[in-house]
Protein backbone atom coordinates (compact mmCIF):
# COMPACT_ATOMS: atom_id res chain seq x y z
CA UNK A 1 0.00 0.00 0.00
CA UNK A 2 2.69 2.49 0.63
CA UNK A 3 4.19 2.17 -3.00
CA UNK A 4 0.93 3.08 -4.47
CA UNK A 5 1.02 6.11 -1.94
CA UNK A 6 4.42 7.03 -3.53
CA UNK A 7 2.86 7.00 -6.86
CA UNK A 8 1.26 10.52 -6.33
CA UNK A 9 4.67 12.36 -6.09
CA UNK A 10 6.12 10.19 -8.78
CA UNK A 11 3.48 10.68 -11.52
CA UNK A 12 4.06 14.35 -10.60
CA UNK A 13 5.19 15.23 -14.36
CA UNK A 14 25.11 5.51 3.61
CA UNK A 15 28.43 6.67 3.76
CA UNK A 16 29.59 8.05 6.66
CA UNK A 17 27.92 11.49 8.37
CA UNK A 18 29.28 15.00 7.42
CA UNK A 19 28.53 17.93 9.59
CA UNK A 20 26.14 20.37 8.57
CA UNK A 21 28.03 22.72 6.91
CA UNK A 22 27.98 26.66 6.86
CA UNK A 23 26.32 28.47 3.99
CA UNK A 24 23.78 27.89 1.02
CA UNK A 25 23.25 24.11 1.97
CA UNK A 26 22.58 24.35 5.61
CA UNK A 27 20.16 27.12 4.88
CA UNK A 28 18.23 24.69 2.47
CA UNK A 29 18.24 21.68 4.77
CA UNK A 30 17.13 24.06 8.01
CA UNK A 31 14.16 25.14 6.05
CA UNK A 32 13.64 21.95 4.49
CA UNK A 33 13.32 20.94 8.26
CA UNK A 34 11.08 23.22 9.69
CA UNK A 35 8.75 22.24 7.16
CA UNK A 36 8.42 19.03 8.49
CA UNK A 37 4.72 18.36 9.50
CA UNK A 38 2.95 20.38 6.23
CA UNK A 39 0.48 18.40 5.02
CA UNK A 40 0.73 16.47 1.71
CA UNK A 41 -0.88 17.75 -1.53
CA UNK A 42 -0.65 16.75 -5.06
CA UNK A 43 0.29 19.11 -7.27
CA UNK A 44 1.28 21.55 -3.90
CA UNK A 45 4.21 24.02 -4.15
CA UNK A 46 3.92 26.16 -0.53
CA UNK A 47 3.45 26.09 2.81
CA UNK A 48 0.12 27.20 2.88
CA UNK A 49 -0.94 24.95 -0.25
CA UNK A 50 0.63 21.79 1.22
CA UNK A 51 3.06 19.85 -1.30
CA UNK A 52 4.22 17.07 -2.85
CA UNK A 53 7.82 16.24 -2.71
CA UNK A 54 8.77 18.20 -6.00
CA UNK A 55 6.97 20.91 -5.08
CA UNK A 56 9.05 21.05 -1.51
CA UNK A 57 11.97 21.16 -3.21
CA UNK A 58 11.28 23.43 -5.74
CA UNK A 59 9.74 25.89 -2.52
CA UNK A 60 12.82 25.27 -0.59
CA UNK A 61 15.64 25.83 -2.90
CA UNK A 62 13.86 28.50 -4.44
CA UNK A 63 13.53 30.38 -0.96
CA UNK A 64 17.10 29.51 0.25
CA UNK A 65 19.41 29.62 -3.09
CA UNK A 66 16.94 31.40 -5.36
CA UNK A 67 17.02 28.66 -7.80
CA UNK A 68 13.96 27.13 -9.30
CA UNK A 69 14.39 23.32 -10.11
CA UNK A 70 12.22 21.35 -12.53
CA UNK A 71 8.57 20.64 -11.14
CA UNK A 72 8.82 16.63 -12.20
CA UNK A 73 10.65 14.26 -10.54
CA UNK A 74 11.59 13.20 -14.27
CA UNK A 75 13.02 16.11 -14.75
CA UNK A 76 14.88 16.98 -11.24
CA UNK A 77 16.33 13.37 -12.28
CA UNK A 78 18.75 15.38 -14.17
CA UNK A 79 18.62 18.69 -12.48
CA UNK A 80 22.17 20.29 -11.67
CA UNK A 81 25.24 17.14 -11.11
CA UNK A 82 25.44 13.99 -10.17
CA UNK A 83 26.87 13.23 -6.88
CA UNK A 84 28.23 10.15 -5.24
CA UNK A 85 27.01 8.86 -2.11
CA UNK A 86 30.27 9.36 -0.31
CA UNK A 87 30.44 13.09 -1.09
CA UNK A 88 26.62 13.72 -0.85
CA UNK A 89 26.08 16.57 1.60
CA UNK A 90 23.41 18.79 2.94
CA UNK A 91 21.16 20.36 0.65
CA UNK A 92 22.05 17.94 -2.00
CA UNK A 93 18.92 16.22 -3.98
CA UNK A 94 17.84 12.58 -3.29
CA UNK A 95 16.04 11.10 -6.21
CA UNK A 96 14.80 7.55 -5.61
CA UNK A 97 13.82 4.95 -8.88
CA UNK A 98 16.04 3.57 -11.49
CA UNK A 99 14.99 4.05 -15.23
CA UNK A 100 12.24 6.18 -14.06
CA UNK A 101 12.45 7.89 -10.89
CA UNK A 102 9.24 7.62 -8.40
CA UNK A 103 10.02 10.38 -5.93
CA UNK A 104 12.66 12.87 -4.36
CA UNK A 105 13.57 14.96 -1.33
CA UNK A 106 16.37 17.10 0.36
CA UNK A 107 18.89 15.47 1.87
CA UNK A 108 19.71 17.15 5.38
CA UNK A 109 22.66 14.74 6.66
CA UNK A 110 22.76 11.86 8.72
CA UNK A 111 21.81 9.51 6.44
CA UNK A 112 18.29 11.37 6.70
CA UNK A 113 15.95 13.50 4.13
CA UNK A 114 12.81 15.32 3.93
CA UNK A 115 10.45 14.57 1.76
CA UNK A 116 6.23 14.78 0.82
CA UNK A 117 5.83 11.44 0.81
CA UNK A 118 1.78 10.55 0.02
CA UNK A 119 -1.26 11.11 -0.13
CA UNK A 120 -3.00 11.88 3.58
CA UNK A 121 0.33 12.31 4.87
CA UNK A 122 2.85 15.12 5.88
CA UNK A 123 6.20 16.51 4.86
CA UNK A 124 8.32 14.19 7.33
CA UNK A 125 11.84 13.08 7.73
CA UNK A 126 13.01 9.76 6.94
CA UNK A 127 16.17 8.09 7.46
CA UNK A 128 17.73 6.92 3.95
CA UNK A 129 18.38 3.05 5.89
CA UNK A 130 14.82 2.51 6.60
CA UNK A 131 13.92 -0.69 4.90
CA UNK A 132 11.89 0.77 2.56
CA UNK A 133 14.00 3.29 1.62
CA UNK A 134 17.49 1.42 1.16
CA UNK A 135 15.86 -1.07 -1.09
CA UNK A 136 14.99 1.48 -3.28
CA UNK A 137 18.05 3.09 -6.12
CA UNK A 138 18.91 5.71 -4.56
CA UNK A 139 21.23 8.57 -6.58
CA UNK A 140 22.22 12.24 -5.32
CA UNK A 141 22.24 15.86 -6.89
CA UNK A 142 23.36 19.22 -6.52
CA UNK A 143 22.27 22.41 -8.30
Amino acid sequence: MFALLLTGCGSTPSGPARPLPAGPSSDIAIHALGLVGTPYRYGGNTPDSGFDCSGLIGYVYKSRIGVAPPRTVAQLSGFGHPVSTHERRTGDLVIFGSGRPFHAGIYVGDGRFVHAPSTGGTVRLDRLDNRYWASQHTAFRRP
